[in-house]
């Protein structure tokens, strides 16, 4: 009986110390926790001084994790871990793991170019490839679109970077082309009238750069006359319906024509063809 209260007496203080070690280091996981909150929340609000939205959800990821790490270090002091060694261990642990995992670094590497360069902005309608769609977000690893048709796309940052990116949105103004096609025995000068009426009666075309006429080619089947007008990138595809819209009535009404493609076809008769006389002169 002595001997076990003897050797409870020796494991109590080790016990304790242990509880002690364990209540310290989930206390220091809560604080973790409600620091990582709290800096997720201050580095949202960035916006409200200016920065840009585009940023923000690399930045709170960077933030959240850095605050998860000093924490667990801190878990891990607590418990007399050589932290020291722990780092140095982790450090070739990543590198191996970076070699493994080249494709997801080049990934990260793709975000922080889009991020530093900016070729578009969350809320900009980009095309890559053949996806077209608006950025709604750009993380560590992907950037997610909305489509034009309601989808959300998921692409891998390098993939985005490594194609041809247009910025449909970035420009204040955009150029708004139209052929109108008019028959071979329609007034060239006339059809041209009738598009400089409908550029003059649309206030939302632009005065600066001046809108331009020509006559584009002589088609098969048509003379292609051409428009060439700039309007604010908000209005763009509502001037461009509209123009569309009344092209068709205000040709039609000059009495010009809008034709089609036709073809002339000759059929010959091989039956009535007569053979060749041969002229003998003597």
């Amino acid at each position: 009986m002595d001997k076990i209260k003897q050797q409870l007496e020796t494991l109590w203080p080790v016990v304790m110390g242990v509880g002690l070690n364990i209540l310290w280091a989930l206390l220091a996981l809560f604080v973790t926790w409600i620091a990582a909150r709290l800096v997720s929340r201050a580095v949202n609000r960035l916006t409200e001084r200016g920065i840009d939205e585009t940023l923000v959800p690399v930045l709170e990821t960077l933030a959240v994790w850095g605050t998860y790490v000093v924490g667990g270090m801190v878990v891990l002091d607590i418990f007399g871990a050589n932290t020291t060694s722990l780092v140095a261990l982790l450090g070739a642990a990543g590198l191996a793991i970076g070699l493994a995992l080249k494709d997801t670094l080049q990934c990260i590497a793709a975000g922080f170019v889009l991020l530093g360069l900016r070729p578009f902005r969350v809320g900009e309608t980009i095309q890559f490839g053949s996806t077209i769609g608006t950025v709604r977000k750009v993380g560590l690893f992907t950037t997610e679109l909305d489509t034009v048709d309601g989808l959300r796309v998921s692409a891998p940052n390098d993939k985005v970077w490594g194609e041809t990116l247009t910025n449909f949105t970035r420009n204040a103004s955009r150029r708004i082309e139209i052929i109108a096609s008019i028959a071979y025995g329609d007034d060239i000068e006339t059809g041209m009238n009738v598009l400089r009426r409908l550029v003059a009666e649309e206030p939302r075309i632009l005065a600066d750069p001046e809108p331009a006429f020509a006559v584009r080619a002589l088609a098969d089947s048509s003379v292609n006359l051409h428009l060439r007008a700039w309007t604010t990138t908000d209005d763009y595809w509502d001037v461009y319906w509209s123009l569309m819209k009344q092209l068709k009535p205000a040709l039609e009404a000059e009495g010009l024509t809008i034709p089609f493609p036709q073809r002339e076809l000759h059929i010959v008769n091989q039956a009535e063809k007569r053979p060749l006389e041969k002229v003998v002169h003597e």
